[in-house]
């Protein structure tokens, strides 16, 4: 954790949080806090900062003063994904916050295996936490990614994809084979909105990759190489990235 986040309603009205939780362990035994240390901090959601450690309770309980008045970093880019494996698509979720994901939609594409539309993991209780983590670790942002579920993929592009896009600057659909101009991966511009589209491991199919051309996206490949869609996630959103 490189920020400590607070919900807020953990926050009370004298700006005091308290916790005893996974947090509280890392302020104590990973960060050595002491009373009186000051911490990187910030609320899901809401202004970032620092806060001093005011006490530290024998019952492991962590009580900080926080100061919040600093925008966070906001999403650039939103994601639609052809989601893996739920252990696989578990340890995905707190890189996708990390890296400055602002919407993840989970689409049923035609590859994806069936048995996760019923995976405990699609649960907000689940997942919310998984993606918090992901902000503490990147320390520069404190909105929790909007997560969308839609089984049809066809239905979802042609009702639903044109409002998603609205703000876009770019549309890339990720396909590694090189054919009719699909090409390397270039950085992001800074000024504008990314929606990437990443298929299942088995890849998109040739009528969902022309779906989503009929809806302006382009084809780009990191090369020649399948790779797996959490390894292709990251290298991509890394790689899209904007400078600033």
């Amino acid at each position: 954790m490189n920020r400590i986040l607070f919900e807020r309603d953990e926050i009370d009205d004298a700006g005091v949080a308290r916790v005893r939780d996974a947090r509280a362990a890392h302020i104590v035994n990973v960060l050595h806090g002491t009373v009186g240390q000051t911490l990187k901090t910030g609320e899901v959601n809401g202004l970032l900062g620092t806060g001093e450690i005011t006490a530290i309770a024998a019952d492991g309980e962590v009580a900080v003063q926080v100061h919040h008045t600093d925008a966070p970093l906001a999403p650039w880019v939103d994601l639609i994904l052809a989601p893996p494996r739920p252990r696989v698509m578990k340890r995905l979720l707190p890189q996708l916050a990390t890296l400055g994901v602002g919407r993840l939609v989970l689409v049923g594409a035609q590859k994806v295996e069936k048995d996760f539309w019923g995976a405990t993991l699609l649960k907000e209780a689940i997942y919310r936490p998984l993606l918090i983590d992901g902000l503490m670790q990147g320390a520069v942002a404190s909105r929790v990614p909007e997560i969308l579920v839609r089984r049809n993929f066809r239905k979802f592009v042609q009702n639903e994809l044109d409002a998603l896009c609205a703000d876009a600057a770019r549309r890339i659909v990720a396909h590694p084979y090189a054919d009719g101009g699909a090409r390397a991966a270039e950085p992001s511009r800074a000024d504008g909105r990314l929606v990437l589209a990443v298929g299942p491991e088995g890849g998109w199919t040739d009528a969902e990759v022309a779906l989503l051309e009929a809806k302006g996206f382009a084809r780009r490949s990191l090369g020649p190489r399948i790779l797996r869609t959490d390894t292709a996630t990251v290298a991509l959103l890394a790689r899209l990235a904007p400078a600033d």
